[in-house]
């Protein structure tokens, strides 16, 4: 299932110091709810090989990036065609825009630590805001990717996984794939 618009995340503000577990939690989030790949305005292998490790293992295409100059990566997204979604409290209502970047072709979402520079709200297309209160930058992602996917996201199947989780009632149920590996 391919969905639309393709959606990429940047993830700005992170310190590689206190914002590990969180930044990667942005990662596989945006993975499991449909993202194309993620870009780190930061210098941490560490975040970008863990996000990666967990997408080789359970399968797509998801990439992460590492180690991004933020303004310009916004600015190449932007010459390629593509609209800039910044998630803050104080952008507009998502439910009051996001019929409006469904319509777009692809989108960059980005996600802020703590502090953001204040040109990120020229440079971004949409500012959006869900719920216009403080809240879990994690959160906000997975509502935005769902209320531009409307839930289809969660149908998702991640080609070529090395390990596959099946949903059961009770328990853990997990099936290990073998591919072909092609030998030098």
């Amino acid at each position: 299932m391919n969905l639309k618009p393709e959606s990429y995340i940047l993830r700005i503000g992170h310190r590689p110091e206190r914002d590990q577990r969180v930044t990667t939690h942005v990662g596989l989030s945006s993975r499991a709810l449909g993202a194309s790949g993620m870009y780190l305005a930061a210098d941490d292998a560490k975040v970008a090989d863990s996000i990666t490790d967990v997408a080789t293992r359970f399968g797509g295409t998801f990439f992460c990036e590492n180690n991004v100059k933020w303004k310009s990566c916004i600015n190449q997204f932007k010459k390629s065609g593509g609209k800039v979604v910044h998630l803050t409290m104080y952008g507009l209502r998502l439910q009051d825009v996001i019929a409006d970047i469904r319509k777009e072709e692809k989108v960059m979402i980005v996600v802020g630590a703590e502090k953001v520079p204040g040109d990120l709200y020229e440079l971004a297309d949409y500012n959006v805001a869900v719920a216009n209160q403080p809240h879990s930058e994690i959160s906000a992602l997975a509502l935005c990717l769902d209320h531009l996917y409307e839930g289809k996201e969660l149908d998702l199947a991640f080609p070529d996984a090395e390990l596959e989780v099946l949903p059961t009632k009770i328990g853990k149920t997990t099936i290990k794939h073998e591919h072909d590996q092609e030998k030098p």
